[in-house]
């Protein structure tokens, strides 16, 4: 039976070449394919680039490290899959590792729906190179021809003698032989796993509660810890007084770390009573006046005039000013907080001059170097075990807890597990930036879309994280989905204004495009409604030049049946997007009783390239819908007095299971490039929604979320 087993030092000796008679390969994932997948979601120097390791021993074990974090979103059955099918390996021989954070494996790290698109090529590469090795050593021992030799269930057969031999029997034969290259790979119609919905390896430990979660982890001796942290963005610490919090049962001690003050304590609760309890004065850190109002004054004031050209096709100022007639919007998003299920944590020892971390985390590399600087370690002193995570959606791609951990473990000189509550994380965390879009389209005497210009003004990631990257105030990774639109437009300006203020953000689930394509769909929508055109048939004509992602809008309103007849004082509303090599088209049925948005029914219909595990991708598809959902409906990070004013789900709602709409999954059959699928399913669903909600009541809704600003 599959398993799934974290790596150790001992099982990583062993895949270097110490294990006799086994057969070990190890293959690279491209540097330049990871370049080209495109969009940023992490720091711009953390090229992903790892070596990961196929293992057959004798017992005819098939293991495969992968070094893609679990989230939730499946990499642990989708990458050894490929493998297997490529190797003719039986499914239930296969052992998956959990990677820890050898150089061999370079820089790890988990976003950008890149885990299976980055794996494609070079695993299965693996996967043929091993079964062609397998095969000659069956042919060599038989005295046969390698073409008389088939790979079948963990098997190397010769059918004109009826002899087979398992893969373990060869594995010691097999390591003694080159490597090839250029091994063809199976046809479409040649996969034995591929395209099936194989049970997940990890099902088994979730549904028993085995799985360790960062939350889980324990140690011989281990305290645990809760950091009180600044009051308002950029406060310090002045003083504190300790005393009142060392009298509380089960406190250790009370450390100050980079972002606080610490209590340590016997358990978690102990911990978090104690920092409630410390006296703490804070120096002011000149953000106090701060607050979301502010924030959008920031944002209305950027000027088109000063913004860096970002896309420029044409001359979009003269077809404006050519135009028959033109249409001018305004969309308005707020900062929102990821808020995955298990907060973040982190619990880290340090001893024997080793730092080892055990954390539910995106950035393993990343979360070594931070951890090596805290601890006083060279990195290859550093190990981190990535555990599994309660969901990430890119918080988890930063590494703060880390930092507070290892400092704590350093202080205290025994291990520590940091958690942060929910209201610390809320409160405390990393946030998807605001945004202001500004829209202007002119179509001519025809009805015809002649003219489109997008001024985004948004804080840039990569600008607060890394100033110097951005320092011409260009960004390219704030125009994901505004630079990138599909639609054939012949004179389109797309401008940004790098509008950075105090409060942290960081990469959310498909990051701008998040925002991008909702103003992007929300006001082409209102185009074709200007031009008296049906919004699905407006944009097929502008796809002329996007065959992928028409072909999502072809099927969508096939299988829709565009457009539906619906109930009274229901609408439909379409929207489309390409991000992260994957193609989306949402419809929406919308309905508004006593004046609350109600949706009811999504149907998305994706083009990903060739699909792994059509489970795995229906079920990313409706967490994208309910996440998207979620941020449109209720979701928004208010500022007031320089801090965050929600603190838990009772002031910062989220959906809940009555909110969720009957979702419908349509793949397109492609074998063009393969995509990810983590994040592509969040963008479409908030513009669909917005059109069908238009379509329902007559209004548009310009500014999120619908809580706050949908009025009937």
């Amino acid at each position: 039976m599959n398993s799934v087993v974290n790596l150790s030092r001992r099982d990583f000796l062993k895949t270097t070449g110490v294990l006799a008679g086994a057969l070990i390969l190890g293959f690279r994932i491209d540097e330049s394919a990871a370049a080209e997948a495109g969009s940023a979601w992490g720091p711009s120097e953390a090229v992903f680039n790892p070596n990961a390791w196929l293992e057959i021993d004798a017992a005819g074990t098939v293991v495969i490290q992968v070094p893609w974090s679990e989230l939730g979103q499946g990499p642990l059955t989708a990458v050894p899959m490929l493998l297997a099918d490529e190797l003719e390996a039986d499914w239930e021989t296969i052992e998956v590792r959990k990677a820890w954070n050898d150089p061999r494996f370079g820089n790890m790290g988990t976003g950008g729906s890149r885990s299976v698109r980055m794996s494609w090529d070079p695993v299965r590469q693996a996967g043929a190179a091993a079964r062609e090795m397998l095969i000659a050593a069956a042919a060599a021992r038989w005295g046969v021809s390698p073409a008389e030799c088939r790979a079948q269930n963990g098997e190397i057969h010769h059918a004109t003698s009826g002899r087979s031999a398992a893969f373990g029997e060869l594995a010691a034969d097999a390591a003694l032989l080159e490597v090839p290259t250029d091994v063809p790979l199976k046809k479409p119609a040649e996969r034995t796993y591929i395209g099936k919905s194989l049970p997940r390896v990890d099902t088994l430990e979730k549904i028993t509660g085995e799985a360790v979660f960062g939350l889980d982890t324990r140690l011989d001796g281990m305290l645990f810890a809760a950091v009180a942290r600044p009051p308002a963005f950029g406060d310090e610490v002045e003083t504190f007084d300790a005393a009142p919090a060392r009298r509380m049962p089960g406190v250790r001690d009370v450390v100050q770390i980079s972002s606080g003050v610490a209590a340590l304590a016997d358990s978690t609760w102990q911990a978090i009573g104690a920092r409630d309890a410390l006296k703490i004065q804070w120096r002011d850190g000149g953000n106090r006046s701060l607050d979301s109002e502010a924030i959008a004054a920031r944002l209305a004031e950027a000027s088109p005039a000063e913004a860096a050209v970002m896309r420029r096709d044409g001359d979009a100022t003269a077809a404006l000013r050519k135009a028959a007639s033109s249409i001018k919007a305004v969309y308005e998003l707020p900062f929102i907080s990821h808020s995955p299920m298990e907060p973040m944590n982190c619990t880290a020892r340090i001893a024997g001059g080793l730092c080892e971390v055990w954390v539910p985390t995106q950035s393993v590399t990343w979360g070594q170097n931070v951890a090596a600087q805290a601890a006083g370690v060279a990195p290859d002193k550093v190990r981190i075990y990535p555990t599994y995570s309660g969901g990430g959606f890119g918080r988890r791609l930063r590494v703060d807890y880390v930092q507070d951990a290892v400092e704590l473990a350093k202080a205290a000189g025994r291990p520590v597990q940091v958690v942060m509550t929910r209201e610390d994380d809320t409160r405390h965390g990393f946030y998807r930036p605001t945004s202001r879009h500004t829209l202007e389209a002119g179509l001519d005497a025809g009805g015809r879309l002649a003219a489109w210009s997008h001024h985004l003004a948004a804080p840039s990631i990569s600008g607060q994280l890394n100033p110097a990257s951005v320092s011409d105030g260009r960004d390219e990774s704030a125009v994901d989905g505004a630079a990138t639109i599909s639609y054939g437009i012949e004179n389109l300006d797309v401008l940004y204004s790098m509008v950075n203020t105090p409060v942290p953000v960081c990469w959310l689930r498909s990051v701008y495009n998040t925002q991008n394509a909702l103003a992007n769909e929300a006001f082409l929508d209102e185009v074709a409604r200007a031009a008296g055109r049906d919004p699905l048939e407006m944009r097929r004509g502008l796809l002329a030049g996007d065959k992928r992602l028409r072909g999502t809008l072809e099927a969508a309103a096939h299988a829709w049946g565009w457009p539906a007849s619906l109930p009274p004082g229901h609408g439909q509303g379409v929207a489309c997007h390409a991000c992260f090599g994957s193609f989306v088209t949402m419809i929406a049925e919308v309905s508004a009783p006593d004046g609350r948005p109600r949706v009811h029914r999504v149907l998305a219909a994706v083009d990903c390239g060739p699909v792994v595990h059509p489970d795995g991708l229906r079920s990313q598809i409706q967490g994208g819908i309910a996440y998207a959902l979620s941020g449109l409906l209720h979701e928004e990070i208010l500022i007031r007095d320089g801090a965050v004013v929600p603190s838990n789900f009772d002031d910062y709602p989220v959906l809940t299971l009555d909110e969720m709409p009957a979702v419908e999954v349509v793949t397109v059959p492609s074998e063009d490039a393969i995509g990810g699928i983590g994040e592509p399913g969040y963008p479409p669903l908030g513009p669909a929604v917005l059109n069908a909600l238009f379509d329902a009541t007559g209004i548009r809704v310009r500014r999120l979320p619908l809580d706050r600003n949908f009025r009937t």
